[in-house]
């Protein structure tokens, strides 16, 4: 049979149904990379290219901009003139780093702090009956419902000084003057850790619910005290859901800018509420992307760190 010949059970009309599984194979893991190449690396490329840049009083606001008229000799002209001095004057200025340090201080408190609320939450989660297992997630997925915006200037209304809960410790004589809470970090805390709880307590609770609960019970047979036996098998079980949620909760909350516009004083720094002042304040949009790509940058890190750890994880399972 030659090498052209079809198949006894093909057909002319059937062959080009027969390649629609290995075109859908072909196609289907490239999907992924399309979406990353379309809706983030592209992006990030026009982000980086403009940090490069210098501001300028102008549409765009920035310089060299590409002249596409005179072809490849206008765009190595506009890549000849890029710099990195932006990067090196967030280097330089104290705000950008202390911006900075204070985003990274922030997201490690407010995830140390959503862990210390979370994990007992998923526990008791995955210990309750399975019958009310679906009511008590519902209830962890029940803010979502409602608009994260309308939830910060709720605890604005709770937190201000003729607010809700200094009324109700006045009431009860626990206080003689309101509380100063709102324009503080501890305020900044507060919503951080009311808004992204469910991030942390989602993961945890995936990972208890599959957990072999006879392990304890054997650890408690054999002697081990009920807290030893959480602290050697149940949290080293519970890791994968505790990197999970840290990772959801710890990324975010670095480049927060919502809560710490609305909750927080005019001395609270923190990088998103940096990158915002320099967009639509300041109108510097080269120094901003170089605000950006360094928070980028800076919330990669962990990702890498954990998919390392990870790997190694489960090469050690096999």
């Amino acid at each position: 049979m030659s090498d052209n010949a079809l198949p006894a059970t093909q057909t002319p009309e059937t062959a080009p149904f027969s390649r629609t599984p290995r075109l859908l194979r072909a196609v289907v893991p490239a999907l992924p990379f399309l979406w990353l190449l379309i809706f983030f690396l592209t992006p990030f490329a026009i982000v980086f290219r403009m940090s490069l840049s210098q501001p300028a009083t102008a549409q765009p606001p920035y310089t060299p901009v590409i002249d596409w008229a005179q072809g490849l000799a206008g765009l190595w002209a506009a890549l000849g003139e890029l710099n990195i001095d932006n990067f090196l004057l967030l280097a330089d200025d104290y705000l950008y780093v202390a911006s900075a340090f204070s985003s990274l201080r922030m997201a490690a408190v407010s995830t140390l702090l959503l862990l210390l609320i979370g994990f007992p939450m998923a526990y008791a989660m995955a210990k309750a009956p399975e019958n009310r297992r679906p009511v008590l997630l519902v209830l962890v997925i029940l803010p979502f419902w409602t608009s994260f915006l309308i939830r910060v200037y709720a605890w604005i209304g709770i937190l201000k000084p003729e607010g809700l809960l200094n009324t109700v410790l006045i009431s009860l004589g626990l206080i003689d003057q309101p509380l100063q809470i709102v324009n503080t970090d501890i305020a900044i805390f507060i919503g951080v850790v009311y808004c992204y709880l469910p991030f942390m307590v989602l993961p945890l609770y995936a990972t208890l619910e599959k957990m072999d609960w006879t392990l304890i019970e054997a650890a408690q047979d054999l002697g081990c005290p009920p807290w030893r036996a959480f602290w050697r098998i149940t949290v080293p079980l519970a890791l994968p859901g505790i990197a999970a949620g840290a990772l959801l909760c710890f990324i975010p909350i670095v480049g927060e800018y919502v809560i710490p516009e609305l909750l927080g004083g005019p001395d609270s720094l923190m990088i998103g509420k940096t990158l915002s002042d320099e967009f639509f304040k300041n109108r510097d949009w080269p120094l901003a992307s170089a605000v950006a790509v360094v928070l980028l940058i800076i919330v990669v890190g962990p990702v890498m760190v954990y998919r390392e750890l990870e790997t190694r994880r489960l090469e050690k399972a096999r």
